[in-house]
């Protein structure tokens, strides 16, 4: 057997030279020298350049293999580099790195398994080829090793495109997250340049307008910004500056004419300082209307529109700023609602600032509103028209004054013609028209500066805004009135005319301020609503609007207020409205209706009024007390004030109280009591007992029983006239505040025992012990057992009702029998 060729194994490389100074001994390490210096006498005995040339060259090998052998390893060092970089990095935040000798960082990677094995092959048939294999091995042809040696070339270079295809892959997600970043703080610090730059320009303005007044065009330029902060800090800071630099004139620009003067350096200063002021405020109020239409800078805008429309009502383009106000004073927001309200409010009650212009068109539009949204607005529309003041007598004594002059000025005139219609000069008519048409253009121009106007200006617009005002008043009223037909397919609900409440409280007010010429047509319109009820058997009203007893209740306080602010004008009979009065006491449901309302019907039309006939106050005092029977304790509590007012004002009718069922000599032509008549004056209620108040006198509230018990005191034998001290909307709405914290409290010594006869209340104990009245009860039982018990009331009734039927029947059938006897007699 042949001899094996020797295997050549390279030395190991060497470590980085270090220089002394950057070895760093600790003092343990001196110590251990110095105690053992017996065992380091070797180290000053070795044979460094022998130990460096077995180091750095190998023994019996030939200076080329040598050569060939180091180019193998850094070749293999450069694969193994290519490997490490062709891996998985970690991220030097997720995994600490290693330092190496030389002071150098390295991360570790996750190699991949495919290329590392490779390589690893690769090296081995290298090491095989070039280590000295055996000689038995076949060794490759040239052609074998160039397709062999081809092959590792393409593999090279697929395996080094997918590498960077990895890396463009890993770098792409991290490069966008740190454009990102870089975007949010360029971002974050434009934002804060432009809002330290609004600062100083706002600061500039308040500071110097006239020197810095070119600043509000930059402010304009940052309000266009994209970032929603910037345009809400950009819109309040105009708006500041707006409000503290607005002069208190009406700015007009000059002529063509005028700017061809020549002027001082002081006017032109003046005249740029306007004219650039007025260019910016109409870009500004046009970027506002502009934005109010976007419904996130909604509030913002409508809230700079409404203060800058409340501040300076006297300058430039205060006609955008109120329209802007006017569409939004029926929003659904309620929040831009309750501002424009509020702005109009203060127009109509401030109109020093500007004269009264900004009232009458204020009222026009929202006649206009009214107008093109056929009535459907938001009550709050036309409740602004509240907050209106009128001057009844303006202009009498000017008026007075000017008919004296003007007759003095008369006879003097008559006179002087007389003396001088011979000597008439034409040069001084000449030079006295002259000075006329001077003096008429100071005076023009002396009002058109000032706010105050004369007496004749006030009157037109005071006019022009009552013109308004009632002309939306009737538009509603006649859209209450109109047929179902004609409002459309569908039925109109109970409560669909949400302008008729406020309208019915506005010509209550300015009743007074109607000319008589609408009396009778506004009495009518009221007479037909108050009649339009849900009940109506009437023909006629089946085609109009259904209204609540709410709204019906108004049409009667209304109509009431109308009669007495004209008491000498009018003469209208209120007898219908006393008829509904009467039923809408019945049709009236707690939860439903509003108490406040029949409270205050309750007063004016009952309390209020000098004169009751007796059959109707009896009718009136006898339902009151069988309404007190069915509701809670404020609406009876109201009920029984105006009781105890109509038994005091009607004496006669306090035989009511007394146990004669039959009534005395005051029943009236009807001798029986019918609680089911419509017309209070045919129900004949003389003629019944107040027995309720005998139940009402053990009601369950102190207050109640107390008054039942007062009214059950007053004799008829006193004549005098007593004057309550409380009125039904007083005693309703001090009982409506009470009653959310009262609690019934029961003694449970004296529940067993039987009550005495004229008590005048239970007894309530507000402290202590005692137990709570606080049964549970099961409404769905209550409200069975009442169904039941008020279907067998409506049983019994309609079975009555038959029993009629049939007797009429009956009766005629007789009556015909008895014809066609006689007629066969005669024949």
């Amino acid at each position: 057997m042949g001899k094996k060729k020797q295997k050549i194994v390279l030395p190991p490389e060497l470590p980085p030279e270090i220089p002394d100074e950057a070895v760093e001994v600790s003092d343990e390490d001196v110590r251990f020298v110095a105690e053992n210096r017996e065992y380091t006498g070797f180290l000053s005995n070795l044979d460094t350049k022998s130990i460096n040339k077995h180091v750095t060259r190998v023994a019996d090998v030939k200076e080329d293999d040598l050569e060939s052998l180091y180019e193998k390893r850094i070749r293999k060092r450069s694969l193994d580099k290519e490997a490490e970089e062709h891996g998985l990095e970690v991220d030097p935040v997720d995994a600490l790195p290693v330092k190496t000798l030389d002071g150098k960082l390295y991360y570790r990677t996750v190699p991949k398994a495919t290329q590392k094995s490779e390589s690893e092959d690769k090296d081995e048939a290298n090491s095989n080829k070039d280590g000295g294999a055996d000689a038995s091995v076949v060794r490759l042809t040239k052609a074998e090793k160039r397709a062999k040696l081809k092959k590792m070339r393409k593999e090279a270079k697929r395996q080094a495109k997918e590498g960077a295809e990895v890396e463009e892959i890993e770098k792409i997600p991290q490069a966008e997250a740190l454009d990102e970043v870089r975007k949010d703080m360029t971002a974050e610090e434009d934002n804060e340049k432009k809002k330290f730059r609004l600062a100083e320009l706002g600061t500039a303005l308040l500071t110097d307008p006239e020197l810095n007044i070119k600043s509000l065009k930059e402010m304009l330029e940052i309000s266009k910004d994209g970032d929603r902060d910037i345009v809400v800090l950009a819109l309040k800071s105009l708006l500041a500056v707006f409000r503290d630099i607005i002069p208190g004139y009406r700015i007009r620009l000059p002529t063509e004419k005028e700017q061809e003067m020549k002027v001082s350096k002081a006017i032109k200063k003046m005249r740029f300082y306007e004219s650039t002021l007025l260019s910016a405020y109409k870009a500004y109020i046009q970027k506002l209307i502009a934005v109010e239409k976007q419904a996130v800078y909604k509030r913002v805008a409508v809230r700079c529109i409404c203060t800058l429309l409340e501040a300076v009502p006297h300058f430039n383009f205060r006609e955008s700023l109120l329209a802007a106000v006017i569409r939004n004073i029926s929003s659904e927001d309620d929040v831009s609602r309750k501002l424009c309200c509020s702005t109009v409010k203060s127009l109509f009650t401030n109109e020093g600032k500007h004269g009264g212009e900004a009232t009458v068109e204020a009222v026009q539009m929202i006649a206009d509103l009214v107008k093109d949204h056929d009535c459907q607005l938001h009550p709050d529309s036309i409740e602004v028209f509240m907050s209106l003041t009128f001057d009844e007598d303006l202009g009498k004594r000017e008026t007075r004054d000017a008919d004296n002059k003007f007759k003095s000025k008369n006879s003097k005139r008559k006179n002087l013609k007389e003396l001088k219609e011979s000597v008439a000069n034409e040069k001084k008519k000449a030079r006295k028209e002259m000075m006329s048409k001077t003096r008429e253009e100071v005076t023009a121009e002396l009002k058109a500066a000032s706010l105050t106007t004369d007496v004749t200006e006030r009157r037109r617009m005071q006019s022009d805004v009552l013109s308004a005002v009632f002309q939306t008043f009737f538009r509603v009223l006649k859209q209450a009135l109109r047929p179902r037909s004609e409002a459309g397919s569908s039925p109109q609900a109970p409560g669909s005319h949400p302008l008729l409440a406020p309208c019915l409280n506005g010509i209550g007010k300015f009743c007074q301020l109607i000319d008589l010429d609408f009396m009778s047509d506004l009495m009518n319109y009221l007479r037909k609503l108050a009649g339009s009820g849900n009940n109506s058997g009437d023909s006629s009203m089946d085609g109009s609007a259904c209204l609540t007893v709410s709204e019906r209740l108004q049409c009667c306080i209304a109509a009431f207020k109308v009669m007495r602010n004209n008491l000498d004008a009018l003469n209208v009979d209120l007898q219908d409205f006393f008829v509904q009065l009467y039923n809408l006491i019945i049709e009236y449901r707690p939860g439903r209706d509003k108490g406040q309302i029949l409270a205050e019907a309750l007063k004016i039309m009952l309390c209020d009024d000098r004169q009751h006939d007796m059959q109707r106050a009896a009718a009136f005092i006898k339902r009151l007390a069988t309404f007190s029977l069915c509701f809670g304790s404020a609406e009876s509590l109201a009920a029984l004030v105006t009781v105890k007012h109509l038994l005091q004002k009607n004496v006669k009718c306090r035989n009511l109280l007394e146990n004669d069922a039959g009534g005395g000599s005051v029943s009236g032509v009807i001798a029986k009591y019918q609680p089911y008549a419509t017309d209070p004056n045919l129900s004949g209620a003389l003629a019944s007992v107040l027995w309720e108040m005998n139940l009402l006198s053990k009601h369950y509230h102190p207050a109640v029983s107390t008054m039942a018990s007062n009214v059950c005191m007053l004799s008829t034998g006193d004549s005098q006239v007593y004057q309550s001290n409380k009125s039904p909307q007083q005693a309703f709405k001090e009982l409506s505040l009470e009653q959310e914290s009262f609690i019934v409290k029961s003694d449970p010594k004296s529940s067993g025992t039987k009550r005495k006869k004229g008590s005048a209340s239970l007894e309530h104990i507000s402290t202590g012990s005692d137990l709570d009245f606080t049964a549970q009860i099961d409404e769905n039982d209550v409200r069975k057992k009442l169904s039941e018990h008020y279907l067998l009331l409506h049983d019994i009734a309609e079975n009555e009702r038959l029993r009629g039927e049939l007797a009429r029947t009956t009766l005629s059938l007789k009556l015909h029998e008895q014809y066609k006897k006689q007629k066969k007699r005669r024949t």
